[in-house]
């Protein structure tokens, strides 16, 4: 029954590797220790066949232990694993210098630990199994008396009988050199007639160099008379194969205690070797597109900071985020956006050069270190031919499908000291491109990482709003232009913070996109406007439709069937007093998912209404396959037409006559003056809605404005501007 002593402070670590290692073979027996010390005083009165025990520990480190407990010379044989969390080459030479045998990383991946404790009991049961028949020999040749010569002959027999069951390379050398035994599995691998070699030297099976590393090593056992273990070997045999053997090298001694021999035993590890580089390289790339991944990254721009920081030189960073990708996924299937991230990879790759290294971060989201540049010409180059590269339309499952990117670039050593700065400054600078219309490259600057600090800020903020009831609703009147009446009411959130500053959304909603809590503010916008529709419409006030603004987030996964009709049901309000307000982004974006929730929703009574009409590009496509109620001219449009511009005028008057002919409501936004409200209904315009008739009012100044007590509540022209 085997023995394992596992060594570590931690109660967690040891209950893990302790099931971890009885999970190889049921007989193996556990022993724990939570200290170094406690370790040793245990190992002075028992045996064990491994040892495992942590680098950090409380009292002495692991390569301390390792260093004592090897200070026996009975002890060299057995071999130990440190684990260790650190990732620095110095801890792990200490290790070994100490006389580890082998070491693992922490956190501990539990495959590689089984097999690395399994393939180091094999060899340590193995080397004390030689042990014990060489203890049995010797002892026998001491009681026997027999010859010198016919010694050797019958130890040399039972030897072989034992050593040739081993799946392992054993050979025993005298002091001249001379070869005392061979294995048969070392036989068979070199190609030997164990019979020629026998009191000759062993040929060279990997090499003239290899045995002489070998010959100087069996002099250090000679000279020491201790065990040499734990050497990592690569070698190719006869065949062009590479193979790795761990050996340990060990003393043989007559009955007198001399010396007069050294065992080699070189354990065959190659299957573990190539399962560690496998893990590795999985490790380090995306399975994918095969290119390195995000851990590989922060490797290479270590590196090429130590470089740059020596030599003063400039390396750039590209951190590229694919745009509207997500609409590839959901029109076409992950199937097809999994074939066009692959190409979008290697159209990447071929457009940097040898020495720059692609790597795909996760997603849509790919990164470029282009290293040795000039400066912030040659990154804006590379920039420009990814661009250019990737406007070519991709062809994916027979489908033509166009595809561009937006470029953050951070330079160092202006734009970062460390891998993360560098990754956060140009993710900073892609998101710039985005907020700015998507398809294009931008540097870092100082001022995105304030205006980033400002937005987390501001969400923090807004988090705390949220639970403290801060958000209040005001309602912008619409009217009838033909009869002058009040048929509804835009909601439109405010911001009462508690230092009486009252913010628009035009300040915080960008933020709530950002961080989603868009979500709830809408969802909590939906019900609050729908619930103070109902209790108006149980005043008896005149009957007012409420108009709410649906963010595209919540066509991303929520059911807003589901939702609308949740809250008309608590609220109690008909259906036909609610509007929900669709930016044309949503119609691009979302536009089968919105088709189907938008037409359940009109079947049951709500209004859909098309807001900032004209400004997008997908108005006309999906007036044909979205059904609505409403469309909303942009303020844009509205504004010109007291600025003498005739194409805001030909644009309204287009859009107005579209409605007419589709029998869809036109509504006008951002309506401040009366020339506007005249040309408006001249031309047939349905419905205004600006502070030519009112601003955003609060509850209370809205029933007053419903009730008749004032007529209109207008701002000051200095105000206009103000939504």
């Amino acid at each position: 029954m085997p023995t394992v002593v596992i060594i570590d402070d931690v109660a967690t670590n040891r209950a893990i590797y302790s099931r971890v290692t009885r999970s190889i073979q049921a007989d193996i027996r556990v022993q724990t220790f939570e200290t170094p010390l406690k370790a040793l005083t245990w190992l002075n009165e028992h045996e064990a066949d491994l040892i495992i025990a942590d680098y950090k520990m409380p009292g002495m480190s692991g390569a301390d232990f390792v260093r004592r407990f090897r200070a026996h010379g009975h002890r060299l044989e057995i071999p130990v694993i440190v684990i260790t969390a650190y990732d620095d080459r110095e801890f792990r030479c200490a290790a070994l210098e100490a006389g580890a045998t082998d070491f693992l990383h922490s956190p501990v991946d539990h495959s590689e630990f089984q097999t690395r404790v399994r393939n180091l009991l094999k060899l340590s049961l193995h080397q004390k199994m030689v042990q014990r028949r060489a203890d049995a020999l010797a002892e026998e040749l001491k009681q026997s008396q027999l010859s010198r010569d016919q010694a050797l002959r019958d130890s040399r027999e039972r030897l072989a009988q034992v050593i040739d069951t081993i799946p392992a390379m054993i050979s025993a050398t005298d002091k001249q050199g001379h070869c005392i035994f061979v294995s048969a599995y070392m036989a068979a691998l070199g190609g030997l007639n164990p019979a020629e070699v026998l009191d000759h030297e062993l040929p060279a099976l990997f090499g003239q160099e290899h045995q002489d590393y070998h010959r100087k090593l069996d002099k250090v056992v000679f000279q020491s008379g201790e065990v040499v273990g734990g050497i990592e070997e690569n070698v190719v045999d006869r065949f062009g194969n590479g193979l790795t053997f761990i050996t340990t090298k060990s003393p043989l001694r007559s009955s007198s205690g001399e010396i007069n021999g050294v065992l080699t035993t070189s354990l065959d590890i190659t299957d573990r070797k190539r399962a560690e580089t496998r893990l590795a390289y999985l490790a380090h790339h995306d399975h994918l597109t095969t290119l390195p991944n995000r851990a590989f990254l922060h490797e290479r721009l270590e590196e090429a900071l130590a470089r740059t920081r020596a030599s003063q030189g400039v390396f750039a960073l590209f951190f590229i985020d694919l745009d509207r990708f997500k609409s590839v996924n959901d029109g076409l299937g992950h199937f097809s956006g999994d074939l066009l991230l692959r190409a979008v990879s290697d159209r990447v790759r071929r457009s940097v050069r040898d020495d720059d290294i692609v790597v795909r971060l996760g997603g849509d989201e790919f990164a470029v270190l282009q290293t040795q540049i000039a400066g912030a010409e040659d990154a804006a180059a590379m920039a420009c031919r990814i661009n250019d590269v990737l406007d070519e339309p991709f062809i994916v499952g027979g489908r033509e499908i166009t595809m561009n990117a937006s470029i953050g670039i951070a330079l160092h050593p202006n734009d970062g000291e460390t891998a993360e700065e560098l990754l956060q400054n140009a993710d900073l600078a892609m998101y710039r491109v985005k907020v700015s219309g998507r398809r294009g490259y931008q540097f870092f600057s100082p001022d995105m990482l304030t205006r980033a600090q400002s937005s987390i800020s501001l969400q923090s903020d807004l988090r705390r709003a949220i639970a403290d009831n801060q958000l209040v609703l005001y309602y912008q009147p619409q009217i009838n232009l033909a009869t002058g009446k009040i048929i509804g009411a835009e909601a439109l959130v405010r911001w009462l913070r508690p230092d009486g500053e009252v913010m628009l959304p035009a300040s915080f909603l960008s933020a709530a996109e950002e961080s989603g809590l868009i979500l709830p503010i809408n969802e909590w916008a939906l019900r609050e406007a729908c619930r103070q529709a109902s209790r108006w419409m149980h005043a008896e006030f005149p009957a007012v439709r409420v108009a709410v603004n649906v963010s595209s987030m919540q066509f991303r996964g929520e059911n807003l069937c589901s939702l609308v009709t949740g809250v008309l049901d608590s609220t109690g309000l008909p259906p036909s007093l609610l509007e929900l307000e669709l930016t044309e982004t949503i119609l691009l974006e979302h536009a089968q998912a919105a088709s189907a929730d938008l037409e359940e929703l009109r079947r049951r009574g709500v209004r859909v209404a098309i807001d900032d009409f004209g400004t997008g590009q997908s108005s006309l496509s999906h007036l044909k396959s979205i059904r609505v109620d409403r469309l909303k001219i942009d303020r844009s449009f509205v504004h010109g037409l007291d600025s003498g511009m005739p194409d805001d005028a030909v644009i309204v008057r287009a859009i107005v006559g579209l409605g007419r002919d589709m029998k869809i409501e036109v509504l006008a936004e951002g309506v401040e003056t009366a020339g506007q409200a005249r040309y408006l209904q001249s031309e047939g315009c349905d419905l205004i809605q600006g502070f030519y008739y009112s601003a955003p009012l609060n509850v209370a100044d809205f029933e007053a404005l419903l009730t008749g007590e004032v007529q209109t509540w207008r701002p000051a022209s200095s105000d206009l501007s103000v939504y």
